[in-house]
């Protein structure tokens, strides 16, 4: 595998702190969500720092590369038009599943695979269809989890490893994450560290998170603690990454606080040498990766049996309804865990469509008001679509059920959802809405 360009130190843009961002002094590069961004119609910040030579790194979050089903061939072309118009150096995404179709079903968040040989020969022949679409290297990020795979065949280790000696992809390994796992999954990060290919490092991610109740929630709108620093230098003390970048997603804190951040993760990458093997990888300039080979033998890969994408996708499926849509936990997992993550994924839900459809709080008279609306109506209505198709589904659901119950806000609802839904065949939902209009006017 080719060496790795050097990136440096680095922080997650978004919108919220943008002019933060380019004040700050002595930074190296930028990383943006993928889907956050229009290749025709990049933010003007973005474009001023692209101009004054800092990188941009586009990365996705909604590939599911761990899922069951084959890459969508349209969000491959949409990443890599992103990779394109950013002129980034590679693309990254995750080594999760987001969704399943059958049923038709969104998690809104990054889902641990199971680390079994299915799912690990599943991972890998996506990860080898979206090398092959995509105009720039891929790299692929450790995720956190809350809860455990039962029958897992596979250490995360062992797994990362494997993964990149089939497919030749890069690895972004987030240190939170890994902390996370300790936490939550009892699993040891130096262990993982020492068993993983260091040389397929592309950059490290650093954030904050929060533990609740011996659960530790990877919020990215907390600080970075000691612990995660630890864990930076352990990775600092084996190799010298070719980035590290911090991300922050809420709660934005004052621009000293974000710049403090920096320099102390700047202080630990620059605090020592890593050994002299791998040090060696460090500073070149080219990006490209092996792919397409299978365990470094250069043959051709087998292609993945369809019986072992169902038995993947039946257990996907199974996991996800009961955490979307209320169906039986699947035997072995930990009941309390899967509660756990289930009321995670509605509390995100909410926060992120509250994002996409400010106007919703203020039309259901407050925050407080609009999320217990908004987790009622997605106890009966798991995800099936983007955020903004379940704003657009949660309002039908209140009008449907002639709420809110003051005439004034309702009305307001019913002009919003008319404004946003666009023309549609007069389904029941459009009769009854366009029935509210007369009744409310």
């Amino acid at each position: 595998m080719k060496p790795m360009a050097h990136l440096g130190v680095g922080i997650g843009w978004r919108p919220e702190i943008a002019d933060a961002v380019e004040r700050l002094s002595g930074l190296d590069w930028v990383e943006v969500v993928a889907e956050n961004v229009c290749p025709g119609h990049l933010p003007d910040s973005l474009l001023r720092l692209r101009e004054r030579g800092t990188r941009v790194v586009p990365h996705g979050v909604s590939l599911g590369l761990g899922g069951a089903d084959r890459p969508d061939p349209a969000k491959l072309a949409a990443l890599g038009e992103r990779a394109v118009a950013l002129g980034a150096p590679l693309v990254t995404e995750h080594i999760a599943f987001v969704r399943t179709t059958s049923p038709l079903l969104e998690a809104g968040h990054l889902l641990p695979v199971p680390r079994t040989r299915d799912a690990l020969d599943v991972l890998c022949e996506n990860v080898r269809i979206a090398q092959d679409a995509l105009p720039v290297p891929l790299a692929l990020e450790n995720i956190a989890a809350l809860f455990s795979w039962p029958g897992e065949e596979l250490t995360e280790g062992q797994f990362l490893t494997e993964l990149v000696e089939r497919t030749g992809v890069r690895l972004l390994i987030d240190v939170a994450n890994l902390h996370t796992n300790r936490v939550n999954r009892g699993e040891d990060p130096a262990a993982v560290l020492d068993a993983i290919p260091l040389e397929a490092l592309a950059y490290v991610h650093v954030a904050g998170g929060v533990e609740r109740g011996g659960v530790w929630h990877d919020t990215h709108a907390h600080p970075v603690p000691p612990v995660v620093l630890d864990l930076l230098a352990e990775l600092r003390s084996r190799v010298e990454p070719a980035g590290v970048l911090l991300e922050r997603d809420d709660d934005f804190p004052a621009e000293a606080e974000l710049a403090g951040e920096l320099a102390a993760i700047r202080a630990v990458v620059t605090a020592g040498p890593a050994t002299p093997a791998a040090a060696s990888t460090a500073g070149a300039t080219d990006t490209d990766s092996d792919s397409g080979t299978d365990s470094g033998t250069g043959t051709e890969p087998r292609p993945v049996e369809e019986s072992t994408r169902t038995r993947v996708a039946l257990g996907q499926a199974a996991l996800l309804s009961a955490l979307v849509a209320g169906t039986p936990v699947p035997e072995g997992f930990d009941r309390r865990r899967i509660r756990v993550q289930a009321r995670a994924l509605a509390a995100k839900r909410a926060d992120v469509v509250a994002k996409v459809a400010p106007e919703l709080p203020v039309i259901l008279g407050g925050p407080q008001a609009y999320r217990e609306a908004f987790l009622s109506y997605a106890k009966g209505r798991p995800m099936t679509s983007g955020y903004r198709r379940d704003a657009l589904d949660f309002a039908e659901d209140l009008l449907i059920r002639d709420l809110p119950a003051d005439p004034a806000a309702r009305r307001r609802l019913t002009t919003w959802w008319q404004d946003r839904a666009g023309a549609k065949p007069p389904r029941r939902i459009v009769r009854w809405a366009r029935t509210l209009v007369g009744r409310a006017a």
